[in-house]
């Protein structure tokens, strides 16, 4: 394909495709249309009582778009990524123009875990997450639910589901159903940083007073 370029990468989230490389070294990327697609219900989020446990006690720090860069070398560090040089300039260059976020897990100064993806919209599209610690990402996913919907999102496309994510909640829905959802997401407005970050405890609160 010609020069992806952010606006470009906008454009085809606007129509419901995204970019992927076969590999890191892979230096031809190309454009994904899934005939199902996954998402996470804002209001469906799965909340175990062993992920609640963990929660109330974790010491973790959740933070917001302090090291955007550090999540997505996170997410491509490992054996089999899709993740290459060009799709990690067009996210960075994403998040300097405001259209990409991150949340970062901490525990005692060192990121180990997080997830991050692109807002259009009242629509947020997950990326990729890593986790570094047992139940790392599943704690930044349960943080991040829970700004999208302080925050007035509709949308939480995972792009596809994994077992991983289908215990989070994750549906998986009919590309027509999905082009309707997209659409209701675009024709409204959410600010990813409209609330200040949150304590893993908080999150839980919220969560298990809202079931």
């Amino acid at each position: 394909m010609g020069e992806i370029t952010p606006e470009l990468l906008l454009h085809g989230y606007s129509v419901g495709i995204f970019p992927m490389a076969e590999h890191r070294d892979d230096p031809e990327i190309f454009w994904v249309d899934p005939r199902f697609r996954g998402i996470i219900p804002l209001d469906g989020f799965h909340l175990s009582r062993s992920l609640r446990r963990a929660m109330r006690r974790s010491s973790w720090q959740i933070t917001t778009d302090r090291d955007f860069a550090g999540v997505v070398d996170g997410c491509a560090d490992r054996d089999d990524t899709w993740i290459n040089a060009e799709i990690r300039v067009l996210y960075i260059d994403l998040f300097r123009a405001g259209h990409a976020h991150s949340l970062e897990v901490w525990d005692d100064g060192a990121l180990v875990g997080g997830v991050y993806g692109v807002v259009l919209g009242s629509g947020f599209f997950g990326e990729s997450m890593f986790s570094r610690r047992t139940n790392a990402s599943k704690i930044a996913l349960a943080c991040l639910v829970d700004r999208l919907n302080r925050c007035g999102f509709t949308l939480f496309d995972t792009q596809f589901i994994t077992p991983h994510l289908a215990s989070l909640g994750g549906v998986e829905i009919s590309r027509a159903e999905y082009h309707a959802k997209l659409a209701h997401a675009r024709r409204l407005r959410a600010d990813f940083n409209a609330v200040p970050d949150a304590t893993p405890q908080e999150v839980v609160q919220r969560m298990t007073q809202m079931s």
